[in-house]
Formats: structure tokens, sequence, C-alpha cells
């Protein structure tokens, strides 16, 4: 949403002085921001992200702090009120010392009455942030029994009684340093006569090439007033006078749209959007409105229930991956560096993704990206992991955010589905308490997620609701991690179990929303935060950077069932990044093969909150992780992959098309030999029809010899193509022969560089690295021998006049050798 105004506002942003209560830390704050932010640039701090810096911060958020600054304002006549939102958390607001607001929700805007504290001339206004961590003993003191929270995920206790990102204490990927600040609006606005509370939309009628778009616009005054409404849909416009009374008064029109273009996800058609503009003589609310419709199956089948999306009257296979918050600190987080994470994720064929629980409820421009990219959003209510209390005054709390939230964001086509809570029903399961008393913590469970159903169905009736993620059902408290007979499924038994890959293919969800396996983050990344000497992964900076308890020993024990262990350090993270991307590609390919039992593989997770080893498939800073390149070539619209049957006698070849129209597939098989000869196999022909798996040739495995790999290209008849080989046992037992890789590097002339990779042998998993940052067109691929590839490579940034960045190369034979 975008607001103007006259010159009746006061924009508060901009410096401002923090201190502790006690005044013995001082400096300059920018707002929006967050205090460590703050701290660090005035070099009260270090940098929480370097080393193990992290354990000499956590005094900051065991203290109080002050933010304060100073305003003019000539004219006080008239209703003056704050606007502030995303204030983050336990906060008493302070005009000239007297009290006007006592805030404890990060997820609500609020606009108290300040006239009376105003005066002429200068004024202070002062933010006192109570320490989050004081704030969550005292509120879990008071509660009637004990609520426990995830200590795996919190080592900061008693985050679940605060409503503020959960994972700002800690979780299996983040740092645990409870930040703090203001991260959104923050003005001062005089009611001249009235504003805009709120603007919502309902697509009415959307059938026989029409579509009535209902629009009601909540306004608020402190009398009673006749104002003009103008309301704007792509340039037709109509003015309305409108007599308003005290408080709040609803004004609706309806657009009729003859002939409405539609909004379709990512690779489905057009992201056609309108203008929606609603305005009073001193605001102006815009949106972006997509129009389409858009349905949850869960019709009963032979195998459960159904658990697929619908969009304009076409089911939709999901691809994604889940997104968390772009940035532990808020002020190291930007609109541009989101909006590069979002432009990969479409990169990569994705249509999906889902904002998981433990974060934030994103800004509206992030939204209006998605709805542009043509991103469908799961959206998680932001509960995840933890059990939460149901007090009276907690679930009013709630309430107010849910009521809040759903009248910001409902009017965005890309919000597809809203879902309960992240992992709650499980987390029952986790708890001594909770084992030990299950009616008690299941109804103070059933409490929280009604009020959040009621608060979705009372404002917006039209929008889909999942109650928790996973779940088998509407009203089903069972375990959703395993039964893939129905709703989503997160299946995290190859990770947190250390079963092999092939354990994917054990399973066949309806709609997977959770599945990862880690990796560490790149080396580059490695380097900005640890030194030369850290270059260990039982180090303490490393183990400090891997959040996961035993997950730095969950991926070397995978190299050891897969691989001949790497040679050195840097090949250490580079085999961990390749065998992630084979995890995840193995659990795809299979769930994908399965459609329409499968209609969603959504893994965990897209993004990094900071620089750690994580299930990411881009790194801290946005670069792309090995996986990412493999998820471009696995999450591609029409696919070939290779399935073994269960007995490992037959290898099955699969088409997927996600695509409207039939399309006819040639592929050329044949035997790579350890020698990088490419010796032919057959050539196969197949039709696959629209929005299908089906399978292109089986073969036995006896066809392919001991000592070599399976390997394919295709190509579409719509122009898709793509490559792959399949292993059927593990790298460790082949004995590779040297890959004699050479590469040439040539500057273009648009800033970036050609590099011409040669291999003179059989060269599996090429990885293309710099310390410069940047995007590869192509990397992780598998080269014959004598074969070329040229690769181009784009710099983040503009490089001085005959600068070549330094690559260094990684593939899956000098990964292993020591010659």
């Amino acid at each position: 949403m975008s607001e103007t105004a006259s010159g009746s506002v006061i924009d508060l942003h901009g410096m401002w002085e923090i201190s502790t209560g006690e005044g013995d830390h001082q400096a300059a704050m920018a707002v929006p921001g967050d205090v460590h932010s703050a701290l660090h640039a005035a070099g009260v701090i270090p940098d929480p992200y370097f080393g193990r810096n992290e354990e000499v911060v956590q005094w900051v958020a065991e203290r109080d702090w002050s933010l304060e600054r100073r305003f003019v304002l000539s004219d006080i006549s008239g209703d003056w009120y704050l606007d502030i939102d995303y204030l983050d958390t336990v906060a008493v607001v302070f005009i000239n010392d007297v009290p006007v607001l006592s805030a404890d929700n990060c997820f609500r805007r609020y606009r108290p009455n300040v006239a009376q504290a105003l005066q002429p001339g200068e004024n202070v206004i002062r933010i006192h942030f109570h320490s989050n961590i004081t704030a969550g003993a005292e509120r879990q003191a008071r509660q009637p029994f004990y609520i426990p929270y995830s200590t795996g995920n919190c080592p900061i206790p008693n985050g679940n009684m605060l409503r503020k990102p959960q994972c700002h204490f800690g979780w299996d990927w983040n740092i645990a340093i409870a930040p703090l600040g203001v991260y959104g609006i923050l003005s001062l606005k005089k009611l001249d006569p009235a504003r805009i509370e709120h603007v919502e939309t309902e697509q009415v009628h959307h059938a026989d090439g029409r579509v009535d778009l209902k629009v009601t616009a909540t306004l608020y005054a402190a009398e009673p007033a006749v104002v003009p409404v103008h309301f704007e849909l792509d340039g037709e416009r109509v003015r309305l006078d409108v007599g308003i009374a005290a408080g709040e008064t609803k004004v609706v029109h309806v657009f009729e749209i003859e002939n409405p273009r539609l909004w379709w996800p990512a690779g489905s058609g057009e992201q056609a959007l309108y203008t929606l503009t609603v305005d009073l003589p001193t605001e102006t609310v815009t949106r972006q409105i997509g129009l389409r419709t858009v349905e949850l199956l869960t019709d009963p089948d032979e195998a459960g229930s159904r658990f697929a999306l619908k969009v304009n009257g076409r089911e939709i296979f999901c691809r994604g991956a889940n997104w968390i918050p772009a940035d532990a600190l808020f002020s190291r987080s930007s609109e541009e560096k989101t909006t590069d994470l979002l432009n990969s994720a479409v990169a990569a064929h994705m249509n999906m993704i889902r904002i998981w629980g433990g974060g934030f409820y994103e800004a509206d421009w992030f939204y209006d990206l998605c709805d542009r990219l043509g991103l469908m959003v799961w959206q998680d209510f932001m509960f995840a992991c933890n059990l939460y209390p149901c007090t009276d005054d907690f679930l009013d709390n709630v309430a107010h955010e849910v009521e809040y939230q759903v009248k910001r964001l409902s009017s965005h086509a890309s919000i597809v589905i809203w879902c309960g809570d992240n992992e709650l029903v499980g987390a029952l399961t986790w708890f001594p308490e909770s084992r030990d008393n299950r009616d008690r913590y299941l109804v103070a469970y059933d409490r929280l997620n009604r009020v959040i159903e009621q608060g979705v169905k009372k404002t917006f009736p039209q929008g889909i609701w999942w109650p928790s993620s996973p779940a088998s059902g509407y009203l089903d408290y069972g375990d959703a991690w395993h039964a893939d007979g129905s709703g989503d499924m997160h299946y995290w038994s190859v990770w947190h179990e250390n079963k092999s890959f092939d354990n994917y293919r054990t399973v066949r969800p309806r709609f997977c929303s959770e599945f990862g396996f880690q990796s560490y983050t790149s080396l580059p990344v490695i380097e900005s935060f640890a030194d030369k000497a850290d270059m260990n992964i039982a180090s303490p900076v490393i183990e400090l950077h891997q959040k996961n308890a035993g997950g730095n020993e969950r991926i070397a024990g995978t190299m050891f069932r897969y691989f001949r262990f790497p040679k050195d350090f840097a090949n250490f993270v580079y085999l961990s990044q390749i065998q992630q991307g084979l995890a995840i590609k193995t659990a795809v390919e299979y769930w994908r093969s399965l459609k329409p039992h499968c209609m969603g593989t959504i893994y965990w997770q897209l993004n990094d909150t900071w620089p750690v080893a994580s299930w990411s498939s881009l790194d801290y800073g946005g670069d792309w992780k090995a996986m990412h390149y493999m998820v471009r070539r696995f999450f591609q619209p029409v696919a070939v992959a290779a399935i073994p049957s269960e007995d490992g006698t037959t290898i099955a070849l699969s088409m997927v098309n996600d695509t409207l129209d039939t399309v006819t597939i040639d592929a050329n098989l044949f035997v790579l030999t350890l020698s990088g000869d490419r010796i032919p196999l057959k050539s196969v022909q197949g039709d696959c029809g629209p929005d299908a798996a089906d399978v292109l040739v089986t073969l036995d495995a006896s066809e392919i010899p001991a000592d070599g790999l399976l390997a394919w290209s295709f190509i579409a008849s719509n122009g898709m193509s793509g490559e792959g080989h399949f292993l059927n046992g593990t790298y460790k037992a082949l004995e590779l022969e040297p890959s004699r890789l050479e590469t040439t590097v040539a500057p273009t002339v648009d800033g970036g560089f050609e590099i011409t990779v040669t291999a003179k042998g059989l060269a599996l998993f090429v990885m293309l690295e710099s310390r410069t940052a940047g995007r590869y067109s192509d990397n992780a691929f598998d080269l014959s021998a004598g074969e070329s590839r040229r690769i181009y490579f784009t710099p983040d940034t503009g490089l001085p006049a005959g600068t070549v960045p330094e690559f260094r190369i990684y593939d899956l034979y000098t990964c292993q050798s020591v010659d």
C-alpha cells in the first residue's frame, strides 16, 4: 500500500538517539531500523554475524532501551494521531513524557490519538522498549499453567509469550539475539476530517466473461462530516459524497468488469493486474488487483483425500520453497535484496512460496512483488513450533492481529491459502508437560486455532483456510509428518532421522510443504565471517554457525554413505552442496512423477537470515548454491527424470508436463563411462499429455554396466530441454579417472564474463565459484570427455575496467583426488 498526504503529516523516519534505560550506552539510530545494527554502527558492539560475536552481544536483549527524537509542530489544533506498525515489541510511546501508546504486538498497526500530549513548538517523542527476555519471563510467570517452548530452536526462553517473530529467539538456522526496533510506518498525522482505515476487495461474480469487484473502504473520523471519496479502477473513476459518523463508516462501490484479464501463477499465464485507488482529499490508498478464482480441492479418493489448488478452473502443480525473513536484523534487509531473492525463485521455475509461521507477515510491497511475479503465497499465521497461551488477553491480542493482517493482505491475488500455524499440532508431542496432560494443551491449542480461523472467516469469508501445516485435514490432530494419504506433509525423515535419499521414494505425499537437507554456505560467504584458522568443520566458529544439533555430523555422515571424503575444507563445502541438491532432487523428481496424486513440492528453504549452514538453496546475500542451479532443472515445467523401481531391477524415465498442451519428448539415452565416453544406448520418443506425468521408457538396470552411469538428453516439442544422469549405486564406488578440466575466461561487452570449461575426462557436478558475487548461466553440470561448455557470469556490481575475477572450479574427481 502506498500513501500520500497533505502537510498535516510529520514523517518521523530518520535519525533518532538510542540509549539504555540507565544511559550508559548511547548511539544514533536510523528509523526504520533495529537496535543491534545501530549499536554496531556506533562501535558499541562488534558485528554480530562475525566469528563468535553472537555470544558477546547477548546483553543487548537483556536491557531496556529508549529511542528519542524531537520534532516541531506549530499548529496543534485538531485531532492528531500517531501512526506506527512493525513496532518490535513490548514498548511504551511517550510524547512530552505523556504515555500515548502501550504496545505488545509487532504484527499490529497502532493509531492512538495523541492530541492532548502535543504542545506548540518543539516536542519530544520517546519509545521505551522493555527487554524481550524480561517481558517473556514476566508473562510466563502470569500463565495459569506453564507453556513450553522449543528449547532446541529457542535458546532465548519464553519467546512464545510475545507476539513477535519467533525466530528472533533463535531457530535451527538463525542467530539468537532477540532484536528489537521499529521497522515500518512511523508518522504523526492530523485527522482532517477522516482517514482511510482499510481498503478491502471481493470478487463477487466471476463467470460469463465478467467480474464484479466489490470495494469496501472503511473510513474513520472523530466527528460527523461529509467527505468526497473517489474510487478508481484502471481509469474508471467515480466520486461519492459520503456522510460519515464519528468512528468507522464503510463505503462500498462495485466495479463491473467485462472481459477481465485474469491473473495466473508464474508459468501458467499472464500476471494481469489492475490499479485500484481510493482517495480522500488528504489521503490516497493504492492497491494492485489480480482477478482470479482459487479453490482448494480436498475431495475423497482411494488414497484418502486430495490436496490440490485450482486457479481459474485449472489445477496447478505447486513448485516452490519456504520463505523465512530476509535477514535476522531488519536494518540489513532491503526491498532490493528481497526482490533479488524472489526473482531467483521465479528464475528457478517456482510458482509458490510458503511464508513460514515463525517470521513476519511481510510488508505490502513484498506481496505486490509476488503479485507481479506470479508467485502464489501460502501464508502462515505467525505461530511456529511452540505451544502458546490461551488466556483471554493473549487471544484478544491475536484476534486484533488476525483482523488487521487479513484486511491488509486479502486483496492480493498471490495469496492463495491462509494457514493457522506451523507444526503446533506436532509440538503437542514434543514436551513432557503436553505429553503428560495432552487434553489441557490440546484444548489450549484449539482455542487459539479457532480464534485465528474465526478471524479469517469473519474478515475474509472467501479466503481459503487450512488449520495447520502439516495437517491431514480439518479437525484432524493426527501425525501429518508420515500420513501420506491426505492433506499437506512435512517429511523430515531423511534429514532428522538420517535415512537414505532413497527413503523419499517410500512416501507418496498429496502435497509436501516442508522437506529439506542441509549444506554449508558457500566458501566466499564463510570467508566473510571466519578467519583462515577457522576453516575446519569442527572449529568453534563453524560450529556456532551451525544451529541444528548434530547437523555437521549428519552432513559428514551422509558423505561417508555416498562419496569418498573430500580432500580439504573447500571441497567439503562444495560436496555438501552437491549432496544437498541430490537429496532434494530425489524427492522432487519422484513426487512430481506421482502427479496428480501429489500436487505440490515446497522444499525447506529458499533463503538464509545470516551466514550459516542450513537447508537454503540461496546463500545469505542471494548468490545461488549448487542446489539452486539443480532446482532450476528439476522444477522445469517439462522435465525428464530417472526413477528406479523399489527393488532396483528397472529404471523408468519419467516425463512430467506442467503445461496446458501435450508435448512430444525426444530423448537420447547413453552409457557414460568412467573415462568420459558416451556409448549410445537408444533413442526414444513419447507424448506427455497436458498437466500430466507419464513414463517415457523403462530400462532393465542390467543394461547399465556396474562401472557406468545412465545419461540422457532430451528436447520437448515446446522447446524445453535438459539432460541428466543416474547412478544405480554410490559415487564412492566409482573409480573415477582424471577429469582434466581446463578453463578460459574472456570479458563480454555487457560487463560480464564468458567462461569456457573443457573436460578431457568425465567431469561430474562441475561447479564454478568466485569471491566476486554474481550469477552464472549454469552450474553444477556434467561434462563428458572432449566436451566444452560456455558459462556466462554476471557480477552483482560493475567491476573496474580490466578487472577479471578469479574463478575456482570443482568437480567430483578433483574434490576427492589428492593428486
